[in-house]
């Protein structure tokens, strides 16, 4: 079962990836691999994402596959969203600072898909 998609909301399309509930680095690497199907075939600065982090658990080695994970991402990516961050968030604070990237947080999907929308 693919842990990636594709939504359309507003007429736009926004790649969403779930690593809800994820423990082990295979899992997430799994997801990553296929996310970077998508997001590396797009072209620059066009693509918009949410990533569910709800439940997910963070190791040294999971903390250092986002970080090449989003770095790599970054040239792709025009607004990016996660949810479900909770007691992750001075990891996430700590990855943003590594990689250079800005990702708001937002609570709920729906919540990241309108600001995804409006963030011309």
């Amino acid at each position: 079962m693919s842990r990636t998609q594709q939504l359309e909301h507003k007429g736009k399309t926004i790649f969403y990836m779930d690593f809800s509930n994820t423990a082990h680095a295979s899992e997430i690497r799994d997801i990553m691999t296929e996310s970077v199907q998508y997001i590396r075939t797009q072209p620059p600065c066009s693509v918009l994402t949410i990533s569910n982090v709800t439940g997910m658990r963070f190791s040294n080695e999971i903390k250092e596959l986002f970080n090449e994970f989003l770095k790599d991402n970054k040239p792709y990516i025009k607004a990016s969203a996660v949810i479900g961050l909770n007691g992750l968030q001075l990891i996430f604070n700590g990855l943003l600072k590594l990689t250079g990237r800005h990702i708001n947080v937002f609570n709920s999907t729906e919540e990241a898909k309108e600001w995804l929308v409006n963030s011309d």
